[in-house]
Protein backbone atom coordinates (compact mmCIF):
# COMPACT_ATOMS: atom_id res chain seq x y z
CA UNK A 1 0.00 0.00 0.00
CA UNK A 2 1.85 3.48 -1.08
CA UNK A 3 0.80 6.65 0.84
CA UNK A 4 0.62 9.67 -1.73
CA UNK A 5 1.48 12.74 0.08
CA UNK A 6 0.11 16.43 -1.73
CA UNK A 7 2.32 19.31 -1.37
CA UNK A 8 0.06 22.56 -2.02
CA UNK A 9 0.83 24.08 -5.21
CA UNK A 10 1.82 27.73 -4.32
CA UNK A 11 0.31 30.50 -6.46
CA UNK A 12 0.28 34.06 -7.26
CA UNK A 13 3.00 36.70 -6.76
CA UNK A 14 5.69 35.89 -3.81
CA UNK A 15 9.28 35.05 -3.17
CA UNK A 16 8.53 31.34 -2.63
CA UNK A 17 7.95 30.39 -5.96
CA UNK A 18 9.55 32.96 -8.27
CA UNK A 19 6.37 34.38 -9.84
CA UNK A 20 7.29 38.12 -9.03
CA UNK A 21 10.70 37.34 -11.11
CA UNK A 22 8.55 36.39 -14.35
CA UNK A 23 6.49 39.73 -13.76
CA UNK A 24 9.63 41.96 -13.81
CA UNK A 25 11.33 40.46 -16.60
CA UNK A 26 7.58 41.12 -18.51
CA UNK A 27 7.78 44.76 -17.35
CA UNK A 28 11.38 45.25 -19.05
CA UNK A 29 10.85 43.89 -22.24
CA UNK A 30 12.40 40.21 -21.74
CA UNK A 31 9.12 38.90 -23.58
CA UNK A 32 9.72 40.46 -26.85
CA UNK A 33 11.67 37.94 -28.82
CA UNK A 34 10.06 38.60 -31.77
CA UNK A 35 12.53 37.91 -34.65
CA UNK A 36 13.28 34.68 -36.06
CA UNK A 37 17.10 35.09 -35.84
CA UNK A 38 18.84 33.86 -32.38
CA UNK A 39 21.68 36.96 -32.24
CA UNK A 40 18.78 39.34 -32.13
CA UNK A 41 16.70 37.61 -29.46
CA UNK A 42 19.98 36.98 -27.84
CA UNK A 43 21.13 40.79 -27.70
CA UNK A 44 17.41 41.30 -26.60
CA UNK A 45 17.50 39.52 -23.70
CA UNK A 46 20.49 40.45 -22.38
CA UNK A 47 20.04 44.11 -22.55
CA UNK A 48 16.56 42.78 -20.68
CA UNK A 49 18.69 41.19 -18.13
CA UNK A 50 21.56 44.41 -17.95
CA UNK A 51 18.21 46.96 -16.99
CA UNK A 52 17.09 44.13 -14.58
CA UNK A 53 20.21 44.54 -12.48
CA UNK A 54 20.31 48.26 -12.85
CA UNK A 55 16.94 48.27 -11.88
CA UNK A 56 17.71 46.47 -8.98
CA UNK A 57 20.71 48.19 -7.82
CA UNK A 58 18.87 51.07 -8.28
CA UNK A 59 15.84 49.82 -5.40
CA UNK A 60 18.87 48.71 -3.18
CA UNK A 61 21.20 51.81 -2.60
CA UNK A 62 18.64 54.80 -4.65
CA UNK A 63 14.78 53.55 -3.36
CA UNK A 64 15.67 52.12 0.24
CA UNK A 65 13.34 53.93 2.67
CA UNK A 66 11.26 55.94 0.06
CA UNK A 67 7.65 55.22 -1.30
CA UNK A 68 8.93 53.23 -4.18
CA UNK A 69 11.14 50.75 -2.30
CA UNK A 70 8.79 48.13 -3.21
CA UNK A 71 7.39 48.74 -5.89
CA UNK A 72 7.39 46.95 -9.69
CA UNK A 73 9.69 47.88 -11.98
CA UNK A 74 6.97 49.20 -14.62
CA UNK A 75 5.84 51.38 -11.63
CA UNK A 76 9.17 52.67 -10.64
CA UNK A 77 10.10 53.73 -14.49
CA UNK A 78 7.12 55.95 -15.21
CA UNK A 79 7.10 57.76 -12.21
CA UNK A 80 11.14 58.04 -12.13
CA UNK A 81 12.84 57.47 -14.88
CA UNK A 82 10.31 58.62 -17.83
CA UNK A 83 9.97 61.60 -17.51
CA UNK A 84 10.58 65.27 -19.28
CA UNK A 85 13.66 67.18 -19.13
CA UNK A 86 15.93 69.84 -20.52
CA UNK A 87 19.64 69.19 -20.83
CA UNK A 88 22.47 71.61 -21.31
CA UNK A 89 25.87 70.51 -22.02
CA UNK A 90 28.93 73.49 -22.03
CA UNK A 91 32.00 72.82 -21.58
CA UNK A 92 32.30 71.85 -18.09
CA UNK A 93 29.16 70.84 -16.78
CA UNK A 94 25.64 69.30 -17.91
CA UNK A 95 22.53 70.98 -16.70
CA UNK A 96 19.67 68.71 -16.03
CA UNK A 97 16.27 71.14 -15.62
CA UNK A 98 13.47 69.19 -14.39
CA UNK A 99 9.88 70.48 -14.96
CA UNK A 100 8.63 72.48 -12.21
CA UNK A 101 5.58 70.43 -12.52
CA UNK A 102 6.73 67.40 -11.83
CA UNK A 103 4.65 65.78 -9.20
CA UNK A 104 7.90 63.79 -7.79
CA UNK A 105 10.53 66.02 -7.32
CA UNK A 106 11.24 65.63 -4.14
CA UNK A 107 11.10 61.62 -4.25
CA UNK A 108 13.69 62.18 -7.43
CA UNK A 109 16.03 64.20 -4.87
CA UNK A 110 16.15 61.55 -2.37
CA UNK A 111 17.02 59.43 -4.55
CA UNK A 112 19.76 61.49 -5.92
CA UNK A 113 20.83 62.41 -2.63
CA UNK A 114 21.03 58.31 -1.49
CA UNK A 115 22.92 57.36 -4.76
CA UNK A 116 25.54 59.88 -4.38
CA UNK A 117 25.93 59.14 -0.63
CA UNK A 118 26.09 55.23 -2.25
CA UNK A 119 29.03 56.04 -5.00
CA UNK A 120 30.77 58.25 -2.19
CA UNK A 121 30.99 54.69 -0.40
CA UNK A 122 32.05 52.79 -2.79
Amino acid sequence: MSTKVSRPVLRGPGPSNGAWLLGEQMMLFADRTSTSWLRSNQIRLYFSTVAYLLMQGLRRLGLAGTELAHAQCHTVRLKLLKIGAQIRITVRKIWVSLSTGYPYLELFRQVHRQLQVAALRC
